[in-house]
Order: structure tokens, then C-alpha cells, then sequence
């Protein structure tokens, strides 16, 4: 029957009992007659419904009937049933006598009971009801009461068993509820129906501990189980409730709680004993996965309690000559919450008073703060089991560094204790990354963190010198030894000369050579000053500044001090072979004294007795890697590699070449110091500083690992900081101020409709099957395949003629880049174009031969590259210069040309900078206009985009450049294909 609104009506809340749910609740809408009774008609109202009858309702009954929907009967089925199921094949199932599921019985008992309590504890006042029989909803008013009661457990020892029972009160009346009637709406908390009356209690109690007794006027525990019943049952109702007890005492006590942090170990593999420090013919120890966990505690008298149990009362039994004692502790959670606060506070993550930390991370927190623990009175100790003892004392590392000739010596002594630790041996632990032993006492000593992060690279680069038990450390690893300084780590003493390394700006002055023809600009100048001071102790160093700040002039400046100071020996330049003929120019330009030889071509001599008649000789590392075995029997005075870069690879064979030759100095030149990893560096490093930056693989442990992998900012400042004296890398930004402005733009074009047609049809190819090889293959192993598909994609955003020679239609980026440089050369500027491909340049060829325009062109297989630079830079009829971006990205000075196209993105940003770099760079008179032509909706627009989110590498380091391919997530390639 239906419920009609413009007559009067009420909300009711009906109680009936479900033959498998127990005690539910529903709502109904029932009509008031004339005289405001209820009346037979009802409806059901639910959250569907509820909206249409708002205005009878309050915010509280939208929350009831919200709640009551939940513990409907279908909804029980389709939270607990994954299948679409019928009730009565349910219930069947899951509550059958004998083979029922309890674990779900439970859950759905456990989600009820949750439900039941919260709404009977919002109907107070409401109309609540009964429910017939017949299904009538207003069937007999029940009434929740407001006030809570009262209960009070009693318990009778007698000769021979105990009695227990409870009694009721409410409003100060004692309730009859045994043999009543009486049942529980509600187990967890209790709530009690009486007389249609529903109580709930003042402490909340489990409806299990008073059911027995609504048909039972006491229980009777024989003296036989006394004890466990006492110690399971009578001691936490005494420690939660009000308790009469007759036959026994209850004894309430108070005492000041006595903190202490309690810890154990967890291993995941089986744990052995640990090395013997003193012992080194035990095999080592295998890597256990070692944790430490901790519980805070508090003792009252002599009992324990966690801090884990937030319980305001324990309750202790005790029996002496068969009579019992309770006794009942009152404990002093705040002060508890007191103590948890402040060791959180000190860095303990403890969630409720527990604790689990990696060991080495435990120990050093330990050691950091067991001092202020035993002011504050909290004690630390270790679980009283059969696990090994460790040590929690105190751990020191003295250390003094003195100053010798050409290294420092290390002077330390370690204490963990009373004893006394051998430096080295605790060095061997540090570099072997273990970090416990046992002492001679068997205590396990764990070597705090902190002297991992402290002391691993200094004692990675000390040398142990073992006639004499000798530690020492080169001199270049200077700056090491002023961390320590810095730190308060030793007691140390440098001279006034080696502070000069760490200080640039108080470095001497040295005036310029005599026979130097031009000048210096200051930061030239203060260059040329830091390489003669590299010289005088004796230092590699990497001239690292921007493209274009004049390296080379730098070094020609240094090579003729040289020969004014009258070094003995020829020096030695090697570069790559497209620059030889400019420093050839420079050295006759800048250092015309100097006697050059260049050592190169096929019909060069293979002898070195020869070079003691020049002052520089320049070579190719073509030539170095070929003739090495020549090269490397005469003693240069200085070796010097431009573009360094070219042994960033130290597994390369020119690499491995330059590394046999021999000089007094060494010095290395680049723009670029790190193209793709941080391992470009150590090569290039060990070249000028052998040892510097330890082994290959001590680096990639070390740093490589850590920077790129990590982003460990730790590890990148300690490679900053140890480099820091032998590299110098200027930025135009900071220096070149006078050099005119450069301005880039981002050129968007449209592909046309039949480019972007064939686009569309090659990357929905291209998608599929790299995704699919991600899956399959995984994403290292999809590299190649993932390098066609952009390639191919690339070159479609150009022109698709690239990939396809029988291609008729047109391209958008060509139309609009033509357009462009026709109106530049129409003004009479100058162009570099650069293109990743060679195809590319073809195609502009063609366009630039069928509109008569002249141009110079430059890629890897030019011949004649001087040839080609001085038709652009002299000829000025010659307004365009096509150049590959491999081929062009070094070594040039085009300073005749202000505009630069960048016709497609590449992946390395450093690499569209150098070429850039071609036109902007000192001697330039005219503001530089750079446009990078971007394909719309393609590859390229999704490559310029990530350009920036992948450009973190080395940037805190020295360079401007990271590696991208390397760094791509499938999310990334996921992206780049969408």
C-alpha cells in the first residue's frame, strides 16, 4: 500500500529478528488517521525514495535510512557473494550446520554488528517499533534510553568453587532481567532489550560476557579451574568493569612508570655468527637482510606493560597459601604518551610504541641518541633471548691528517667502548660494505652509517702502506680532506699554498707570455691563471667552458708560457680530425713563435726523435690510436685532448690508447664533459688524475649508481666536491656579457593532409609492435625496434619522401621552412641550416638548386671542410650553409651567419646547442635568431617535451646535458606514440 503525501504520515523504524542475520532494523513511511494514529498503510522508504518524503525527514534520518539499506538482506548477498545468487541458495550455503563457511558468517556478523551500533545510537527519540508478525511495522513502541546503565560483576569464592554473576542498574533501580525475556539487539557493544525498553551500558561491554545470564542466575566455576579462569576471564573484567568480590582482594596501586625501549632482531636469511674481527682467515660472512625491531614498555613495580596496550588499567593475579590478590595498576598514560612523543621526536618512527628500522640505520640511531635516552631515563636493552648480543655503547673515529710532500698522512684510531679498533681494519669493513663484527667481549658492534657517508671515499682512495701500517691519501684528493675539515671529522692543518686550490679567486696571478699576439678576456685570463696553477703542483685539469668561450685560445696562451720557460719536451694535441686545420690557424694567429708539427695524413714520419725540434705537436685520434706504440715512447711535456669527450668510453681503443702515452702534465678540453652517463666523466677524469676517482667499478658503486639511478644528492655534491678543483666550466651567462644577444623560437608547422596520412598509418604499425614487445621482451630488450619506430616517425615529420623515394606529395615543414629562409636571405642575414639527416639536406638541396640559390654544405663525408667553411664565411654571395648535426656540431667558427634552422629535434639538447654554438660565440657582432622547426601532433612535438624532463643528470655536476633513450619508462615511450 502506497503512502500518500498530502495527508499526514511519519518515519518509523521497525526492530525484527532475521532467521540468519539476527537483528535488523527497516524503515518505513506509515499514514496517520485523523486523530494522528498510525494506520495500517505503509511503504517501505529507502535511500531511492527518500528525497521524495524530505520533508518529513531530518539529516538524521538520512543517515539511519543510508545505514539500514546496508544491512538489508540483498545487499548482505552482494557484498559477501561474488556471483549473482538466490537468497535462499545463499543462506543455505554459507550458513548450513554442517559444512557452513564461518569465516564469511563471521565477517558478515562483524559488518552488521558495526551497522546494528550505529543505528542505535542515532534512533534515540525517534519512533521505533517492533515489527509484527504479520510484517506490521508499528506493531509495539519500543523506547531507547538516553541514559546509559550500570553494570557490576560479583563473584563468590567459596570452599569448594567460585559463583560469578552480574546486576543491572538504571537510573539507580536495579533491572530484573534474568528469566525476563531479556535478549541483545546488539553483542559488540551490548545493547539490551528489556520490557520494550533498549538499554545500553556506561562501560561498553561484550554482549558474550552477560548472555548466559538472561536464563541463568550465576555460573559456578569449580576450584579445579579457578586459577585459568581467574587469570583469562575475572582479571580483564576487573581491570575494565566494577567488580564485587568476596573470598579474594582486589588491590588498586599506582606507581610512576620506568620507561625502556626493548629491541630484537629479524632476520629473512638464516643468520650466522658474525665475522670475527680478529680472526681474517674466517670466511666472510654472506649479506643477511637484517632489521631491528623495537617496542617501547613501561614498568610499575616490576610489572611490564607495552606501550602498544593503551589500556588505563592492568589487572595481575597473584596466589600465595590459596589466597588470591588482584592486583589492579593504574598506569599514567600520559606520561607514557610523554615518553612516545620524544623518541618520536628523536626520529623513532614508532606507531603505537613499535618500531622496525634497518640495522644500520637502528644502530646509528642508537648511537646518536643513547646519551639523551639515559638522561631522560628511558633504558635501552636488547631482548633477553637466545639471539646475539649486541653492542650498545658508545663508537668514536679520531682522526688527524698532516701534510706531507706530495700526499697527507692519516693517523685514526677507532673505539667502540673500551676497546680499541684497528683503523684499517675497520677501513676493510667500510670498503667491503660490512658493517658488524664481534668483539672480543662476543658482543656484535654494528659500524654506524654515518661513517659509510663520512669516510667510504676517502678510505676508497687512501693507500695502506704495510711495512709501516701507513695510511696516506693523494693530494689531489684535497678536497676529501677539507669535508672532513669542514665536518669537524679530524684535526687537520693545511699550508696556505694548498688552500689556494679550493679557493679560485685567490689563485696568483701570472702575467701573460711575452710572445703572445691578442688579449684575454678576464675570465680567459683567470683560466690561463688556474692552468699555470694546475701546473705548479702538478694537477690535470678539464677546461670545461660553454661552446664558443674561447678553450682554445685559453690553452695557446698556457702552451706558449711553456715554451717561454723553456719545459723541455715537445707537447702533445690531439682532437678530432676536422680540427686541426682551425687550431693550426689559432696557433698562427694567437702563438705564431710557436714551432708547429702536424703529426698526420699518410705520408707522415713515423719517428718521434724529431719532435724535440717543435714546440706542439697536433694529431687526430686516429692517428694517436694508430701510431700509440710509436707515440708512447717519447716523454711530452704537456698531453692535451680536445673534445675530450672522445674517451668518455674507457673500454674504447682510444681510450685505452691515450692512457699508455706519457707526460709531465696533462690537460683536457670539452664543452661537454658528459654526454650519456656519469661514467663519461670518470674516463676523462682518470686520463688528467689517474686514481682520482678510484676504479671503474669502485665508481660506478659509488656515484654512477647512486646519481643516476637514485638521484642521490649526497653522492652527486661528494663527485662535485672531489672534482671540483681540476675541472673549470664557464657559462656564457656568467662570462661572455658582451657577446650579443641570443633569441629561440619554436617554429610549430602543420603536416599536409597526405603526410599526415602515411604518419598516422606508420605509427599505428610501429605502436602495436613495440608495445607489444614491452610485454613480451621487456623494455631493454625492445630498445632497437623502439629506435627504428622514432627514427622512421622522425623522418616522416620531415618529409615522408625520406623513407620512401617514390613518395609524390608534399610536406609541411619543408613549405614553411623554404618560405622562411627565403624572406631571411632576402634581407640579406645568413643561415646555417642543420638537419640529424643527411636525407633531409638531399631534399633542401633540390629546392636550393631549383631557385638558383648558392650554398656551402658540410656532413661526415665532406672532404674539404675548410673549403666549405671559408665559401660561407668569405663568399658573400653564399647566404645558406647546409650541415649535418653530427658533422657540424664541432669545431667551427661561422660567425658570419645570424639565423639558425634547426630542422628536427634530437634527443641530446647538447647536441642542437654546440651547433647553435657554431654562430654564437666570440667574434660575433649580430643578435643570433635560432628556430627549431616542430611537426605538430608528432613525435618531435612529444620529443621536445621530454627534452625537458630529462635534462637532470649532470647539470648538478658540470655539464647541461643527461642521457634521454636511456631514461625512457614505457609510460614515457607510451606517450611519445600516442
Amino acid at each position: 500500500m502506497k503512502v500518500v503525501t498530502d495527508q499526514p504520515y511519519q518515519i518509523v523504524y521497525s526492530l525484527f529478528e532475521h532467521e540468519y542475520l539476527g537483528y535488523l532494523f527497516e524503515s518505513f513511511l506509515v499514514q496517520l488517521d485523523e486523530q494522528g494514529r498510525f494506520t495500517f498503510t505503509h511503504q517501505n522508504i529507502s535511500s531511492k525514495n527518500a528525497r521524495e518524503f524530505s520533508k518529513k525527514l531530518d539529516s538524521t534520518d538520512f543517515e539511519l535510512i543510508a545505514l539500514i539499506d546496508e544491512m538489508q538482506q540483498g545487499q548482505i548477498i552482494k557484498k559477501f557473494h561474488k556471483k549473482k545468487t538466490k537468497a535462499d541458495e545463499f543462506f543455505s550455503k554459507v550458513y548450513d550446520p554442517s559444512k557452513g563457511d564461518e569465516l564469511i558468517q563471521n565477517e558478515i556478523e562483524r559488518y552488521l554488528e558495526a551497522r546494528r551500533c550505529k543505528v542505535l545510537s542515532k534512533v534515540a527519540g525517534k519512533n521505533v517499533f517492533e515489527m509484527g508478525k504479520d510484517g506490521e511495522p508499528a506493531w509495539k513502541r519500543l523506547h531507547v534510553q538516553e541514559k546509559k546503565a550500570t553494570i557490576l560483576f560479583h563473584f563468590r569464592k567459596n570452599e569448594d568453587n567460585t559463583h560469578y554473576f552480574p546486576t543491572i542498574k538504571h537510573n539507580g533501580e536495579k533491572l530484573d532481567f534474568q528469566y525476563k525475556g531479556a535478549i541483545l539487539v546488539c553483542n559488540n557493544p551490548a545493547w539490551m532489550l528489556l520490557n520494550n525498553k533498549i538499554y545500553r551500558f556506561e562501560k561498553e561491554l561484550d554482549g558474550k560476557k552477560l548472555q548466559p545470564f538472561l536464563n541463568k542466575k550465576f555460573i559456578l566455576i569449580p576450584e579445579k579451574v579457578e586459577e585459568t579462569y581467574y587469570k583469562k576471564f575475572v582479571a580483564p573484567l576487573i581491570a575494565s568493569f566494577d567488580v564485587y568480590a568476596k573470598g579474594f582482594d582486589i588491590q588498586t596501586e599506582r606507581y610512576s612508570p620506568k620507561p625502556y625501549l626493548e629491541f630484537s632482531e629479524l632476520v629473512t636469511v638464516g643468520a650466522n655468527r658474525a665475522p670475527d674481527l680478529f680472526d681474517q682467515n674466517k670466511p666472510e660472512e654472506e649479506d643477511l637482510n637484517r632489521k631491528i625491531f623495537f617496542e617501547l614498555k613501561f614498568k610499575y613495580n616490576g610489572y611490564s606493560y607495552s606501550a602498544s596496550s593503551n589500556s588505563p588499567v592492568n589487572v595481575e593475579l597473584e596466589k600465595e597459601n590459596e589466597r588470591y590478590t588482584f592486583h589492579r595498576i593504574s598506569r599514567k598514560r600520559e606520561a607514557e604518551l610523554e615518553v612516545n612523543k620524544l623518541l618520536i621526536e628523536l626520529g623513532l618512527p614508532l606507531k603505537s610504541g613499535k618500531a622496525t628500522l634497518e640495522q644500520s640505520v637502528a644502530f646509528e640511531w642508537i648511537s646518536s641518541h643513547h646519551a639523551e635516552m639515559v638522561s631522560r631515563g628511558i633504558i635501552i636493552e636488547q631482548t633477553k633471548s637466545r639471539e646475539r648480543k649486541y653492542f650498545i655503547g658508545d663508537s668514536v673515529i679520531n682522526m688527524e691528517v698532516n701534510e706531507n710532500i706530495d700526499w697527507f698522512d692519516i693517523e685514526a684510531s677507532v673505539f667502540f667502548g673500551q676497546f680499541e679498533i684497528p683503523f684499517h681494519t675497520i677501513r676493510q669493513y667500510i670498503l667491503r660494505k660490512k658493517r658488524e663484527f664481534e668483539l672480543p667481549n662476543g658482543e656484535i658492534a654494528v659500524i654506524p652509517e654515518a661513517w659509510f657517508t663520512q669516510f667510504s671515499e676517502l678510505m676508497a682512495f687512501m693507500e695502506h702502506q704495510k711495512e709501516d701500517d701507513r695510511l696516506s691519501i693523494k693530494k689531489h684528493h684535497l678536497t676529501l680532506v677539507q669535508d672532513l675539515q669542514s665536518g669537524k671529522l679530524a684535526q687537520i692543518t693545511l699550508s696556505k699554498k694548498l688552500q689556494e686550490l679550493q679557493n679560485f679567486e685567490e689563485i696568483e696571478d701570472h702575467p701573460l707570455p711575452e710572445s703572445f699576439k691578442g688579449e684575454l678576456r678576464p675570465y680567459q685570463k683567470a683560466g690561463y691563471n688556474w692552468m699555470q696553477f694546475l701546473r705548479k703542483y702538478n694537477f690535470g685539469g678539464c677546461l670545461a667552458d660553454d661552446m664558443g668561450l674561447g678553450k682554445t685560445v685559453q690553452t695557446l696562451a698556457a702552451l706558449q708560457a711553456e715554451k717561454e720557460s723553456d719545459s723541455p719536451g715537445a707537447s702533445l694535441l690531439i682532437m678530432p680530425t676536422s680540427l686541426i686545420y682551425n687550431w693550426q690557424m689559432e696557433a698562427k694567429k694567437f702563438t705564431p713563435n710557436l714551432k708547429v708539427l702536424v703529426y698526420s695524413g699518410t705520408q707522415r714520419i713515423k719517428e718521434t726523435s724529431y719532435f724535440k725540434n717543435y714546440d706542439l705537436i697536433l694529431t687526430s685520434y686516429g692517428i694517436a690510436r694508430l701510431d700509440v706504440s710509436i707515440l708512447e715512447t717519447y716523454y711530452f711535456n704537456y698531453i692535451i685532448l680536445d673534445e675530450s669527450q672522445a674517451i668518455k668510453n674507457p673500454d674504447s681503443n682510444i681510450a685505452k690508447a691515450v692512457k699508455r702515452l706519457h707526460s709531465k702534465h696533462r690537460l683536457i678540453l670539452t664543452g661537454t664533459p658528459i654526454e650519456n652517463s656519469t661514467l663519461d666523466l670518470w674516463s676523462q677524469m682518470t686520463f688528467i688524475n689517474p686514481g682520482l676517482l678510484g676504479n671503474q667499478k669502485f665508481f660506478k658503486n659509488e656515484f654512477v649508481l647512486p646519481i643516476e639511478k637514485k638521484r642521490d644528492e649526497v653522492k652527486t655534491s661528494k663527485l662535485n666536491s672531489i672534482i671540483k678543483p681540476f675541472i673549470l666550466r664557464r657559462e656564457k651567462s656568467q662570462v661572455a656579457t658582451d657577446l650579443p644577444e641570443k633569441i629561440e623560437h619554436v617554429q610549430y608547422v602543420s603536416m599536409t593532409a597526405m603526410q599526415e596520412e602515411v604518419y598516422e598509418e606508420v605509427k599505428s604499425s610501429f605502436r602495436n609492435q613495440i608495445l607489444n614487445s614491452i610485454e613480451l621482451n621487456g623494455l631493454n630488450n625492445s630498445s632497437m625496434l623502439l629506435l627504428q619506430g622514432l627514427t622512421k616517425l622522425r623522418q616522416i615529420a620531415n618529409h615522408p619522401k625520406m623513407v620512401d623515394t617514390d613518395y609524390k606529395g608534399d610536406s609541411g615543414k619543408l613549405d614553411d621552412a623554404i618560405h622562411m629562409l627565403a624572406s631571411v636571405i632576402r634581407k640579406d642575414h645568413n643561415v646555417l641550416i642543420f638537419s640529424q639527416f643527411v636525407k633531409q639536406l638531399a631534399i633542401f638541396e633540390d629546392v636550393l638548386r631549383s631557385r638558383e640559390i648558392k650554398y656551402a654544405y658540410l656532413d661526415g663525408s665532406t672532404k674539404d671542410r675548410k673549403g666549405q667553411v671559408e665559401k660561407f664565411q668569405k663568399n658573400e654571395e653564399i647566404k645558406v650553409f647546409l650541415i649535418s648535426l653530427k658533422a657540424g656540431g664541432l669545431g667551427l667558427n661561422l660567425t658570419k651567419a645570424d639565423y639558425v634552422f634547426i630542422l628536427d629535434p634530437w634527443w641530446n639538447p647538447a647536441a642542437e646547442a654546440q651547433a647553435v654554438d657554431r654562430a654564437h660565440r666570440i667574434g660575433q657582432e649580430n643578435t643570433v635568431f635560432t628556430y627549431k622547426f616542430i611537426t605538430q601532433g608528432t613525435v618531435e612535438e612529444k620529443i621536445l617535451s621530454l627534452q625537458k624532463k630529462k635534462l637532470q643528470l649532470a647539470s648538478s655536476l658540470i655539464s647541461t646535458e643527461g642521457s634521454f633513450v636511456k631514461n625512457l619508462t614505457k609510460d614515457d615511450i607510451q606517450s611519445l606514440l600516442s
